[in-house]
């Protein structure tokens, strides 16, 4: 098993995670707590191969369906027992975007897309999958908020592509600029930090 795929496996099980907690905070049911994880664990994923022209992912390798079935289920039965962690949404979601930037980025790659069509394949295997989920789950996206979210993923993808273009070993590379992205993730969770924004004054 590859480096690759085992991050890809990780990134699958965080955001099924991530996807089935969200259902579970919202009272959906057993269908809807399932149905989140799939679309947050395959939906970036899917969407990238569509802009790459290449067969989505999940039709090749039913392995990526099955894990965030179990991982969902599991997170569906236990869901009491992960309490103990203060945001466990957040905590997925970080070590998923990690992973899938990653990803989304290394697979651009090997089609030998340009320097922003790579860092663009990375931001959208990371988020387009929360972005279902948050809609689905009637929020307002993660990546359309202040956060530090969307541009931990670019500092991420940035990271790997300069990475490439060194002698630095390529596993190496993949493991180096997913754990950026994590790190500044959660840092930003916890630090509070967050992009500036345009103040509207309002006339009376």
């Amino acid at each position: 098993m590859s480096l690759l795929y085992s991050l890809d496996l990780l990134g699958t099980a965080a955001f099924a995670a991530s996807g089935a907690w969200a259902g579970i905070r919202r009272d959906m049911d057993l269908f809807g707590v399932v149905l989140l994880g799939l679309v947050t664990a395959n939906g970036g994923g899917t969407v990238r191969d569509l802009l790459l022209g290449a067969p989505p992912f999940i039709l090749k390798n039913e392995t990526y369906l099955y894990l965030s079935l179990i991982v969902s289920l599991l997170v569906f039965i236990f869901h009491q027992k992960i309490e103990f962690l203060h945001h466990p949404l957040q905590f997925f979601d970080a070590i998923g975007l990690g992973t899938f930037v990653v990803i989304g980025t290394g697979k651009a790659l090997e089609y030998h897309i340009g320097f922003f069509g790579s860092v663009m394949m990375g931001v959208m295997t990371a988020t387009a999958g929360g972005m279902i989920r948050d809609v689905l789950s009637n929020q307002v996206p993660l990546v359309l908020q202040r956060e530090v979210y969307a541009s931990a993923c670019i500092a991420g993808g940035i990271l790997l592509y300069l990475l490439h273009l060194t002698p630095f070993p390529a596993d190496w590379s993949l493991v180096a600029s997913a754990l950026a992205v994590i790190i500044v993730r959660l840092l930003a969770i916890r630090k509070g930090w967050s992009l500036p924004r345009a103040v509207v004054k309002v006339q009376h």
